[in-house]
């Protein structure tokens, strides 16, 4: 999320919930004893982040997205998200998406971090 909180800031707009959720559900990794784990079911997350009441994905998610009280607990649980390079096809020729420059990307950042998933 740090990496998509970077991209996010550097191009002055937020991820959409659905966004928030893809990241999490398709690459959430938890840091557990500085181990890369994935996270398979809610019993992993509930041991290590139980003392924080949260308990499932969908609790991940919400502090996430929400920027709750326990933000710093969550981000630090999660292993940082690996995502691919964001490309398109046009006219069928590989090219990059425009991510480089920052600026206000409005609904774009929404794609660009879509096609990073």
């Amino acid at each position: 999320l740090f990496l998509i909180s970077t991209v996010a800031c550097s191009t002055q707009r937020y991820p959409t919930l659905k966004t928030v959720k893809d990241l999490v559900y398709k690459r959430g990794f938890a840091k557990v004893e500085n181990q890369r784990i994935s996270i398979l079911d809610n019993k992993i997350i509930e041991e290590n982040m139980k003392k924080h009441n949260i308990l499932c994905v969908e609790d991940i998610v919400h502090e996430l997205f929400n920027v709750g009280p326990n933000f710093r607990q969550v981000s630090s649980f999660l292993w940082p998200f690996k995502l691919t390079a964001a490309t398109r096809i046009s006219k069928g020729v590989m090219t990059r998406f425009d991510g480089g420059s920052p600026g206000n990307r409005k609904e774009e950042i929404n794609q660009l971090v879509q096609k990073m998933i």
